[in-house]
């Protein structure tokens, strides 16, 4: 995680989250499901929990899988994987029910199985039967997890296939084509990597672009054989065969910028059997996009310069500055919460950023000289040059700051992240990549704008860019812990999932009392 690992304390301090070894891919797939459905078979959908505190919290869903009780589902579980800690898995199969999505109730309960994450990737292939509740046997069913951890290269790739003049076989209309990707591993086992849309009615189907990890595609090795097959997709999950082709990575890359790469859509069965058989169809790459995603390590490694940006938050929930009880209080003998937050913190973070000019700004205050409510201030009230010299000069700010404002609302963070995100993008323009910038967050709790900031944090996941929040006071910050993604994965209101884990959330009042080495390294 980029801000992990920052400090050189001595110990790290007891609650600090452990640095995460690597990331874990998991496929499931399952057999002979219990039929739910009195016409059609079960449409099974599988859930991921993961125990937090006691509680079980899903972490993620399957696509559905409609009228199969063998399904082999094509979404990719990603995980992060503790060594030193015992992380407990659950994974629940339901059938569907169309509209009304992934019911709980017993009756669409098709089983559960509960294994840890170190199992899997201990055992790299995991099958357990699944059980009902109070322990009995869902029948024969069993649900098989395929691990694999990540490799250091954490690339994607973007892919836009289409196909031409595919073998139509429906009686009454056209094919309803389908496109599966699978990777031949070293055992000449496959491993289901994508599965398009179905495109209805249509032998010349144009699928929708797609994006996959290099991992997951070709586990890094652009020679790694593929196979990719082309299916009439039938409702009943009787899916009719209509061809296959083999590629590898290396062969799609030709299809980089304005070539295109195509190959015959072969059925076996119809070259043996037809004289002047030519192909099925023809498949075509219409356009291939490498993206490389670079970690936190990766940039400072590469020579980057940190930028650091201090955003406090000056809403109303935070109390009346002339009040002892407030978080902003203004004491002359000792500094107030937010103040002890910024010190603790910034004191680490200046040691990364080589001219100590940090820009500071504010939220969530009426400002002068008309006292309208700003989201993203300067705090030296000089827009054209928000930077003040060191962390002293943040506090000296804030300090001269806070008598002349209003301490409002809403509690509004997107603009904070969205502002600092341009810039990080210009900077990315720039082709030269030559600062990695951090956001520090103070915030006494709720977010206001929560669709809008996860909105914003799947935007920056893409930059050079990470973001620190560091909880002041004894508020509930159950949303900085959903931001924070530990949890699960966290994804935009269209449900896009963050690029990076880019967030760190830290409850000040756990970190208060330790050193300010100590706090780094809980960072």
């Amino acid at each position: 995680r980029a801000p992990g690992g920052m400090g050189d304390g001595p110990e790290p301090c007891p609650q600090a989250p452990l640095a995460v070894l690597s990331k874990v891919e998991l496929r499931v797939s399952c057999k002979h499901l219990l039929d739910r459905d009195t016409l059609n078979k079960s449409d099974p959908c599988v859930l991921l929990l993961m125990q937090s505190q006691g509680q079980w919290m899903e972490v993620d869903r399957s696509e559905v899988i409609k009228s199969n009780l063998n399904p082999v589902f094509a979404k990719i579980f990603t995980v992060d994987y503790y060594f030193e800690e015992v992380q407990k898995l659950r994974f629940e199969v339901y059938d569907s029910h169309g509209q009304a999505g992934v019911g709980t109730h017993d009756d669409d309960f098709l089983g559960g199985m509960e294994c840890t994450v170190g199992q899997i990737v201990a055992q790299k292939r995991v099958t357990k039967p699944l059980f009902l509740k109070y322990g009995k046997f869902a029948g024969k069913s069993t649900i098989t997890i395929i691990s694999e951890e990540i490799s250091g290269n954490n690339g994607y790739v973007e892919l836009a296939f289409r196909a031409k003049k595919l073998d139509d076989k429906d009686l009454f209309s056209k094919s309803d084509p389908f496109l599966e990707i699978y990777r031949i591993d070293d055992d000449r086992s496959e491993q289901l990597v994508y599965r398009t849309e179905v495109v209805k009615n249509n032998l010349s189907p144009i699928w929708e672009p797609f994006k996959v990890s290099l991992n997951s595609l070709c586990s890094c090795e652009e020679k790694r054989k593929l196979r990719c097959v082309v299916w009439d997709y039938d409702s009943r999950g009787k899916h009719d065969f209509i061809g296959e082709f083999f590629t590898t990575f290396e062969e799609m890359q030709k299809a980089m910028g304005e070539n295109k790469v195509q190959w015959d859509c072969m059925n076996p069965k119809y070259k043996i059997k037809k004289r002047n058989y030519k192909n099925s169809g023809v498949v075509v790459l219409l356009d291939l996009k490498i993206h490389r995603v670079y970690s936190f390590l990766d940039y400072i490694m590469g020579g980057c310069q940190i930028h650091f940006t201090v955003a406090i938050d000056f809403t109303a929930s935070n109390g009346d500055p002339r009040n002892s009880c407030s978080l902003h209080y203004i004491n002359p003998y000792q500094p107030n919460e937010y103040l002890k937050a910024l010190v603790a913190v910034g004191e680490i973070c200046q040691d990364y950023d080589s001219d100590k000019k940090f820009s500071a700004l504010g939220f969530g205050a009426r400002i002068p000289p008309k006292y309208e409510v700003s989201h993203d201030f300067a705090i030296n009230f000089n827009p054209d040059n928000d930077e003040c010299e060191g962390i002293q000069g943040v506090v000296e700010s804030y300090q001269s700051c806070l008598p002349k404002i209003q301490l409002y609302g809403p509690t509004n963070v997107a603009p904070i992240i969205s502002k600092v995100a341009r810039v990080a993008a210009d900077e990315e323009r720039t082709k030269e990549a030559s600062q990695y910038f951090i956001l520090l967050i103070l915030t006494d709790g709720v977010v206001t704008d929560m669709a809008d900031t996860r909105e914003a944090i799947v935007r920056a996941s893409y930059l050079p860019m990470s973001i620190i929040i560091v909880g002041v006071g004894n508020a509930d910050f159950t949303d900085m812990q959903i931001l924070d993604g530990d949890d699960g994965v966290l994804r935009s209101p269209k449900g896009e999932p963050v690029l990076r884990d880019i967030v760190q959330f830290v409850p000040f009042r756990e970190f208060k009392n330790v050193s300010g080495a100590a706090t780094g390294s809980c960072l």
